[in-house]
């Protein structure tokens, strides 16, 4: 039996837009063109026989699929696995010199394989990832053969290098935009990735994403 996976990016935030940085611990909505990005994912994909809506704890992966979830009347679960990655003291705050030179230094490190780097009093890439495969595993296990899944930036490259059985290293190979759209197939235990950030739902509505991270 083929489970087909949907796994996409919220839509964008007013945090995103700014570049300040949200991480777990700051619960961000949606703003305007997040909305219409979530409206626009919504009509590309409202035909797909999905069977349950799967995201995290946050309420900005919440709006991104609630199109679904009102709409078809979809199951939803929320899971804190799927949380995006906690960035410690620097959530909140706008981007600063200091602040790069520090998560470079950190990517610059996870690249290195020292997954115990982490910025100041954040998660590690090694704590995401025990968290990631405890929700893969519980995926593997579900009766479901179509389901949605909205998660985070940092989470979905963590998910997807895991899925891929990918070292942590590989974790920047991975680039999402906003409602960028992974369709992955899980057969005899092993995940198989038809789809990589299809973003054809924002060019057809004219909302080409900024790269925000």
């Amino acid at each position: 039996m083929i489970k087909k996976i949907y796994l996409y990016r919220h839509a964008e935030t007013e945090l995103n837009r700014q570049r300040i940085v949200q991480g777990s611990g700051v619960d961000t909505s949606l703003n305007e063109r997040g909305k219409r990005q979530s409206q626009a994912f919504y009509d590309m994909y409202r035909h797909i026989p999905f069977e349950v809506v799967l995201t995290s704890a946050l309420k900005r992966t919440h709006q991104t699929a609630e199109p679904f979830i009102k709409n078809k009347d979809l199951p939803w679960e929320q899971f804190p696995e799927l949380n995006e990655i906690s960035w410690g003291k620097s959530e909140g705050k706008p981007s600063s010199p200091e602040m790069k030179e520090a998560y470079d230094q950190m990517k610059t490190a996870w690249i290195n394989g020292d997954y115990d780097a982490r910025l100041e009093e954040g998660e590690s890439a090694f704590e995401l990832q025990s968290r990631v495969s405890i929700f893969i595993d519980h995926l593997k296990q579900r009766p479901e053969q179509c389901m949605l899944i909205c998660s985070h930036g940092r989470t979905m490259r963590c998910l997807v290098t895991t899925m891929k059985n990918q070292p942590l290293s590989m974790m920047e190979d991975h680039h999402h935009d906003n409602t960028g759209l992974y369709i992955v197939n899980y057969e005899n235990g092993q995940f198989h990735f038809e789809t990589e950030n299809d973003i054809k739902h924002l060019e057809l509505a004219n909302l080409i994403p900024t790269d925000f991270t």
